[in-house]
């Protein structure tokens, strides 16, 4: 028996991030009822991104040009390289505009329980990238979860030999936030690494 599109449809939007069943019944729905204002006009843009959105060749953003106009922006640090695990923590540092670099992403963290190795992350690209000779700073701006701690001290041991200062993200009290209400490891790390 052949799915019917609508339900391959309402299949197809429940396995993107964030969205159930429900969720995604509702969005189909709604584009069906505006198949000419919004359905047609979301598959142009959707067949446009497939074809047209790559990564890009030197950092791993996603770009319609690849160098990507980051990497290719001479008003930026082009000596310190900010490494990130996915493309959402490019954005999310440049939501911020504080970060005036370049970037390096990883497309993932090690994970031993995923099978995850240094060989399904763009490691060695980051390894040639730094042995260029052009990076002063490396800042490592990976998660303080188990696997970003353990991907942080794999690439440290990589970069062990080269003469660049490595450095990580501040981790500890957010800004406004409330000891009270605080996790207990993050109140450990923020004593650890009081200035």
């Amino acid at each position: 028996m052949s799915e019917s599109s609508l339900h391959h449809l309402i299949k197809m939007f429940s396995g993107l991030p964030g969205l159930g069943n429900r969720s995604a019944r509702r969005i189909a729905l709604h584009l069906l009822n505006k198949r000419e204002n919004v359905m047609l006009p979301l598959a142009h843009v959707l067949q446009d991104a497939a074809e047209n959105i790559k990564a890009c060749e030197i950092c791993g953003n996603l770009d319609m040009n690849t160098p990507c106009g980051i990497c290719v922006d001479s008003r930026r640090q082009q000596n310190v390289l900010c490494v990130v695990a996915q493309v959402s923590d490019l954005w999310a540092i440049e939501r911020t505009g504080s970060f005036n670099g370049v970037y390096h992403v990883l497309n993932g963290l090690l994970c031993a329980l995923d099978g995850i190795g240094p060989q399904d992350l763009r490691i060695s690209q980051l390894v040639d990238r730094a042995n260029s000779g052009v990076f002063e700073e490396i800042i490592l701006a990976l998660s303080a979860t188990v696997d970003g701690q353990s991907t942080v001290h794999y690439i440290a041991d990589q970069l062990d030999t080269t003469s660049i200062k490595i450095s990580r993200l501040a981790h500890g009290v957010p800004v406004g936030g409330e000891l009270d209400y605080l996790d207990d490891g993050t109140i450990v790390t923020a004593l650890k690494l009081r200035k």
